[in-house]
Formats: structure tokens, sequence, C-alpha cells
């Protein structure tokens, strides 16, 4: 069971890795915007994730991209997102290789 979870949320990372905020070229994962993802025994998706501003523009295109790729991972019951603002996302939050491709390194 343990590796079942293991494997749903890796399949979760893979998709969120696809989701890019179309202003920015590296994806929402790399960029430190998902703070936790959170799979339930009823194989319910919890994502908890914030953006770069809060008056992001691209804020509904993002969760709906995040909702439809999150879903389409097989096992996946439901998805639901929630945007937090705390703590207050920074560039540190950003993998190596997104500092990388804008350029922070």
């Amino acid at each position: 069971m343990a590796n079942e979870f293991l494997e749903t949320e890796e399949a979760i990372v893979k998709a969120l890795k696809t989701v890019y905020d179309p202003e920015i070229p590296v994806n929402v994962y790399d960029l430190g915007l998902i703070y936790k993802v959170d799979v339930a025994e009823d194989k319910s998706v919890r994502v908890e994730m914030t953006l770069t501003a809060p008056n992001c523009p691209a804020v509904d295109f993002i969760v709906e991209d995040i909702k439809m790729k999150v879903e389409a991972v097989e096992g996946v019951a439901s998805v639901e997102i929630d945007i937090v603002f705390e703590p207050e996302w920074h560039r540190d939050m950003m993998s190596e290789e997104a500092k990388l491709e804008l350029g922070f390194l």
C-alpha cells in the first residue's frame, strides 16, 4: 500500500512538472510554487501551492491546468487545490535547474 502511494505521488509530481506559468519558462514544481501534495486513502489529492505574486494574472489558467493534469494521473479520484501565501514565495524556493534557466545562478 505504501508503495502504491509513493508511485501515485511520483506520478503527480511528474504531472506537476508539465504545468507552466505562461509568463515564466519553468514549471510550477521547479519554481517552488508547490508546497505540499497529500494523497488520502480514498485517492483524493490536496495540492497546497502559492503564486509568484498574489495578483498573478495567470492564476486561473495555472490552477485549471494543475487540476486537469493531476486528475489524469491513474488512481487519482479527485483534486483540491488550495492557494496559500504563507510562507511567501521567494526565488530561493526554486530548484537549481529553475535558477539556472532563469539566469539566477
